[in-house]
């Protein structure tokens, strides 16, 4: 996976731990430390995404982030030491894809840079090894052909699609299926799982996508 990424970040030291890791994984890192120039750098450049720090000298985070959803989807992953619910959920509702708090490990960030680009391939659309899912319709299809997903079943796959090669707990599948966090055994993953396998391999036997 490549890409410029835009690392908005006081803390220079910080930026060049960051740039490094995402320069390793084949990334094009840019780092910006005043809030101020972010906005007329990102209509310049046009960055794939953005790591957005909330507390910059010049400018606040928040107000960056929704100054550039007036012209701009760019993915936007907000990194900050504010750790109240309150500031989470203003972030995201300004536009944000995700929210990482300080302290964090870099592998954790570059594995979410990763995560958030594949689920904004083509704005509205995710693909990976012939494998087309179209958010707007709820429609799966591999090699062209339909898999026939109920909604449950296409956000989890969305959600093991965005995460490759990741280890995922049942809990943080549950978690992303159901946010209304209903009461459900934490075997009826499982048993989604099962029924996704089977109607991959019914398009194609040799596909084996979950593992």
């Amino acid at each position: 996976m490549s890409g410029t990424i835009l690392i908005v970040e006081d803390e220079p030291k910080l930026a060049r731990v960051l740039a490094d890791y995402l320069k390793a994984s084949g990334f094009d890192p840019a780092c910006l430390e005043n809030g101020n120039e972010v906005v007329p750098w990102v209509r310049e450049h046009k960055p794939d995404l953005i790591l957005l720090d909330l507390m910059l000298p010049g400018r606040d985070g928040m107000e960056i982030c929704k100054d550039i959803r007036t012209f701009s989807k760019v993915p936007i992953i907000m990194v900050t030491a504010r750790i109240e619910e309150i500031d989470r959920l203003l972030g995201l509702e300004l536009g944000a894809d995700d929210y990482v708090c300080k302290p964090f490990s870099p592998r954790e960030v570059v594995a979410r840079v990763k995560a958030v680009l594949r689920r904004t391939v083509d704005g509205r659309s995710v693909q990976a090894e012939g494998l087309v899912l179209d958010q707007d319709r709820y429609r799966a299809s591999l090699n062209g052909r339909d898999l026939g997903l109920t909604a449950v079943e296409f956000k989890l796959l969305q959600f093991l699609v965005a995460s490759p090669g990741c280890i995922l707990g049942r809990r943080q599948l549950m978690d992303r299926i159901y946010p209304d966090e209903r009461v459900v055994s934490d075997r009826t993953i499982d048993s989604h799982i099962k029924k996704l396998r089977r109607k991959i391999e019914a398009v194609d036997a040799a596909a084996g996508l979950i593992h």
